[in-house]
């Protein structure tokens, strides 16, 4: 993605550990649960991968019909889930949305790629749609983790090796996050 290198880091690094995260889940969960984690660990190794500096590595130009491709499969099997409920549309927002992303980062795109000078990309209409959606989100996510009082007879301490649901909405809060950051620098 484009912007300072450092920032390029923190977003890699930061997407990679999360998708990590959900990986992990997938090994304490079951059903639906699990292929959230599942759809999720996909996003995050995705969206690391997108946001390596180009100081470091500038793809080829294949890898963004690479990416275009895994995102369009990734929002198909949320789209086929979406009936189920739960959280599949939002994978099917953020898997579209990193097609976009994908498509409009391409060689020939309309700014000249990931390797190339900055500039403004995109549909700007769509990328500000995006944007406060990713934001709303954030706040929503970020609203439930504000700790409330336990309920009488709840396990404390959240280390157990069962599902937290508190570790899958961080993770997602995280991803919400860095989604809003590579929508920007579009």
């Amino acid at each position: 993605m484009h912007g300072p290198a450092l920032s390029g880091w923190l977003l890699m690094v930061l997407c990679a550990v999360a998708g990590a995260s959900c990986l992990s889940r997938t090994r304490v969960t079951t059903g639906e649960e699990r292929r959230a984690a599942r759809a999720e660990a996909v996003m995050g190794f995705g969206m690391a991968a997108m946001a390596v500096p180009a100081a470091l590595l500038t793809p080829p130009s294949w890898a963004w019909a690479v990416y275009a491709v895994l995102f369009g499969g990734a929002a198909l099997q949320a789209l086929r889930s979406v009936r189920f409920g739960g959280h599949h549309l939002h994978h099917l927002v953020g898997s579209l949305a990193m097609v976009y992303m994908a498509v409009t980062m391409a060689p020939g795109a309309g700014h000249g790629g990931h390797g190339a000078t900055p500039s403004a990309g995109g549909i700007p209409l769509l990328t500000g749609l995006l944007l406060a959606y990713y934001a709303f989100y954030v706040l929503r996510s970020a609203g439930r983790l504000i700790p409330v009082a336990a309920a009488a007879g709840a396990p404390g301490g959240g280390l157990g090796r069962g599902p937290q649901p508190e570790l899958a909405l961080a993770c997602r809060l995280t991803m919400g996050i860095a989604m809003f950051a590579m929508l920007l620098t579009l």
